[in-house]
């Protein structure tokens, strides 16, 4: 009988939830290839997590107990998949969705009240992630509550690992698109021309998606989407608000904001992590890995690796950007990556266009999300 593997440390403890960036960075260094309970074989070093993801025949995306179109699936199923998703974030459709990104973002940041106190997070990053969101998928105003609820639910649910939970919070999601996809569906040549719709025309081989599949594509998309583009958001203003020397440099040099997103998410990692499960046995950093044995990636102390980055809090916009893991690497890269961007760079944009300065609020305290989110729960700035 094999023994249950040592608990190298605590994911949950209160020292990593304080501080997860800290703590990751302290792993890395300590125990880079660590075994707990909660999140079973963590990965800390930049080299151990791009072997696993440029190497999909030994590490499997297929971790998940939910259908997972196309992130939880390997070649050739993966490729099926991906073949009929990535056209839906081409650059072609970017330019179309770019002027109604940008119209939402300058309206949010319009709105925000000058000269005193902002809950940024409440006020910008969440409103923009959920409107953005919304737009692209063609999805009417009243979801947008209940999304952001079941966003807030997800999150608690894979924090306490309550798999009820989990289960519940995935019907209520099917819920709501099963519902828009019967509305597409009555509606016939009525329905609104967009994402949501076309994904009903969709075809694997001979047929057609399944709903099932459909919910599946659109929730990975969501979760995606809604939490780590709020998460981005908040970082890049705490940021900014943090380094007035950056501020004021992107100011003055619009143009290099793609950089800067990049190199600013690489520093404070808007996703912490994911997952795969081994195929065969394998070693990593010297340690033995049997097969099915379940592996988080720490993306969030990969892309802070000194033996790829030197200091990992330094800023600079010269990196290789293949080195950087914001968006995955290997088959599974994020397909929409052009979309974040996009995003990204609208609202940085319109926010430093249409404010003179922001600063931390002062007396203000802020609170950092805890595991699976990232960033901020709480962002006081002051917008001038």
């Amino acid at each position: 009988m094999n023994e249950k593997p040592t608990n190298d440390w605590d994911p949950r403890s209160e020292a990593v939830t304080h501080d997860q960036v800290a703590a990751y960075d302290e792993m890395r260094h300590r125990c880079p290839v660590a075994h707990s309970d909660y999140l079973n074989l963590s990965l800390f070093r930049h080299d151990d997590v791009m072997r696993v993801l440029n190497d999909h025949e030994t590490f499997s995306s297929a971790v998940s107990s939910y259908l997972s179109v196309p992130n939880g699936m390997d070649p050739p199923e993966h490729t099926q998949y991906r073949t009929i998703i990535e056209p839906y974030f081409s650059p072609q459709r970017m330019a179309v969705f770019e002027p109604l990104c940008r119209e939402i973002a300058a309206t949010l940041v319009n709105g925000l009240s000058r000269g005193g106190e902002v809950e940024f997070n409440a006020q910008f990053a969440q409103d923009f992630a959920m409107n953005i969101q919304c737009a692209f998928l063609g999805w009417p105003l009243e979801l947008r509550a209940p999304l952001l609820r079941w966003i807030r639910k997800n999150h608690g649910a894979t924090l306490t690992g309550d798999r009820i939970a989990l289960d519940r919070v995935a019907v209520e999601f099917d819920t709501y698109i099963k519902g828009l996809l019967a509305q597409r569906r009555q509606s016939g040549a009525e329905a609104p021309d967009d994402i949501t719709t076309s994904l009903l025309r969709e075809r694997i081989g001979d047929r057609l998606l399944h709903d099932d599949e459909i919910v599946s594509i659109l929730r990975n998309w969501t979760v995606g989407e809604l939490g780590t583009i709020a998460a981005c958001i908040g970082i890049l203003a705490h940021y900014l608000a943090e380094r007035p020397d950056v501020q004021q440099r992107l100011r003055e040099q619009p143009s290099v904001l793609p950089k800067a997103i990049d190199e600013i998410l690489r520093i404070r990692a808007p996703l912490i992590a994911n997952r795969r499960i081994s195929t065969k046995s394998v070693k990593i950093g010297g340690r033995e890995v049997p097969v099915g044995q379940r592996i988080t990636l720490i993306w969030a102390s990969a892309n802070r690796d000194e033996t790829v980055f030197g200091n990992p809090d330094e800023f600079r916009l010269d990196r290789d950007p293949a080195s950087n893991l914001l968006y995955g690497s290997g088959i599974h890269v994020c397909p929409g990556a052009l979309l974040a961007r996009l995003e990204l760079r609208v609202a940085m944009e319109e926010l430093l266009e249409r404010t003179n300065w922001i600063a931390l609020a002062p007396g203000s305290p802020l609170t950092k999300a805890v595991y699976p989110a990232a960033g901020f729960s709480a962002l006081p700035l002051r917008i001038e």
